[in-house]
């Protein structure tokens, strides 16, 4: 199959060094208005440069738009009149209302997938699994000040990772949204299902955290995205006084977590469901209502 990268900024680069690793994939093209960088990517992994969105579509099966999220969708309404397949990087588009216009013009007969990438990261499937009876979720997603250019604000750019995990994964009914925040920090309170939700991002941050926590019943669950590493804490029911302190003895496992690289799993995935006509795992529909639910924690704030 041959495949085709639309934008190598800093998360396009990634695309194409897959796409290149991939024995599913027999050629990769790419194209970007910086020709320069394009062709210095091109070199480093085997792949073609072409002049055009159109050339680039007429000599690839599937293609990556990896563009900033203002251009979404103009490259995608490019990509829908070749009726070729697409993987849009996250979020869909600027808004919920420009994806909805934009899914109108969708062709039959193409996969048509949206690139959120932590629901490929191995401990969402691991902490989905252990969860019960829980009592409260919390969610973190601070960065430091970046320089990558983005449209979008820390909502839509960060947390919408653990928004696609919490609505299409743990809680698909509607939640109640209290919310407080600016572009670039956003703490929201919520209760889904009548359980308490905490998410909070930040694009200020000195310390990278990417933290998912998850008090059961009987037990406490703390996942790390970035580690890849699952801990349960379990509480055998002993505690005590030692030299006026209280001590409590928990009972420590960590889960054995197959480590992978979620792009790559993101990708192998999407052109697996490319070859043979299957829906992409997160869809435009999906896409859709994750941005809706930004756009209501922007609102409540």
């Amino acid at each position: 199959m041959d495949a085709g990268v639309i934008g190598v900024g800093m998360m396009g680069r990634n695309h194409v060094r897959i796409y290149s690793e991939l024995k599913s994939v027999d050629s990769l093209g790419i194209y970007d208005v910086n020709t320069a960088a394009a062709q210095e990517l091109a070199k480093k992994h085997g792949a073609t440069v072409y002049g055009s969105i159109g050339e680039l579509l007429d000599h690839a099966d599937a293609v990556s738009v990896v563009v900033p999220t203002q251009f979404h969708a103009g490259v995608v309404r490019e990509v829908f009149r070749k009726k070729k397949s697409v993987l849009i990087e996250k979020p869909i588009c600027a808004t919920a209302a420009e994806a909805r216009d934009l899914m109108k013009s969708a062709p039959d007969g193409i996969t048509i997938g949206i690139g959120h990438i932590e629901r490929f990261n191995p401990i969402v499937a691991e902490i989905k699994k252990i969860v019960k009876n829980p009592r409260y979720f919390e969610m973190k997603r601070h960065n430091p000040t970046s320089s990558r250019i983005t449209g979008s604000s820390v909502v839509e750019d960060l947390m919408i990772h653990d928004i696609d995990i919490l609505i299409n994964e743990f809680f698909p009914d509607p939640c109640d949204i209290h919310s407080v925040g600016n572009d670039d920090v956003m703490s929201v309170l919520m209760k889904c299902s009548s359980i308490p939700v905490a998410l909070s991002a930040s694009r200020k941050a000195s310390k990278k955290i990417r933290l998912f926590y998850v008090e059961d019943e009987d037990f406490t669950i703390e996942g790390d995205f970035m580690s890849q590493e699952v801990t349960i804490h379990r509480r055998p029911g002993q505690y005590g006084v030692e030299a006026q302190r209280y001590v409590q003895e928990n009972i420590i496992e960590k889960v054995m977590v197959g480590k992978v690289e979620p792009l790559k799993r993101e990708l192998e995935t999407f052109i697996d469901c490319v070859k043979h006509r299957r829906p992409f795992p997160v869809t435009p529909e999906q896409a859709i209502r994750n941005l809706e639910f930004c756009e209501k924690i922007r609102a409540a704030h």
